[in-house]
């Protein structure tokens, strides 16, 4: 049975999206560069965190699916809290080396309405990602993405997305597209970029 032309189209689309993703992944580049070009409405720091200003922020698409658990997640449900989403994968060592990080920050701002979700892609199986989860006693739920569908569709052309892995992204209480880092992030950088959001009113 042969493919539509169209069915190509949005096939080779796909490959190729991933494809780039990969081609940054584990990068670690903090070069402090805004991505998307043009105009872009978002500054990006010296530590490589890129910030957009409460007026000027885009919702992202929809992101649900199941969690490595087999749990439905929307993460739609989450509005009207701070959301940190989290794209990694168990085959990546700078993921591996945020981990501790996320786990205590997490526990940290529960209390002060902030829901951290990972994203888990390109682990071909559930069963290195679930031991990751494990060894680094991650207390909160992570859809899983292995051919990166979620990662390429979820975010809107120009807004903030990820670009490698890991990548946070980081909605406001209105579900909206906050502040992105392209590399591992430690306790105090996290604090960083969820503290402000905790305090917007």
């Amino acid at each position: 049975m042969s493919l539509s032309r169209a069915s190509r189209a949005a096939l080779l689309t796909a490959v190729v999206a991933v494809g780039a993703l990969s081609l940054s992944a584990c990068s670690g580049d903090s070069n402090g560069k805004s991505g998307g070009g043009g105009n872009t409405n978002f500054v990006t720091d010296s530590g490589g965190i890129s910030i957009v200003a409460k007026g000027k922020r885009t919702a992202p698409n929809k992101l649900s699916g199941e969690t490595l658990e087999g749990k439905p997640l929307d993460i739609a449900d989450f509005k009207g809290k701070v959301v940190v989403m989290n794209a990694w994968g168990s085959w990546c060592p700078p993921c591996r080396a945020e981990a501790p990080h996320f786990a205590k920050v997490s526990k940290e701002t529960k209390a002060k309405g902030v829901e951290f979700v990972g994203i888990n892609t390109r682990d071909a199986n559930k069963g290195p990602a679930l031991a990751f989860e494990k060894d680094f006693e991650i207390g909160y739920p992570s859809l899983y993405d292995p051919v990166s569908k979620l990662i390429v569709n979820g975010f809107p052309k120009g807004s903030l997305n990820p670009q490698a892995i890991p990548s946070t992204i980081v909605l406001d209480r209105e579900g909206k597209i906050a502040a992105r880092s392209l590399k591992a992030l430690d306790a105090a950088a996290l604090h960083k970029i969820i503290d402000p959001l905790i305090a917007e009113k």
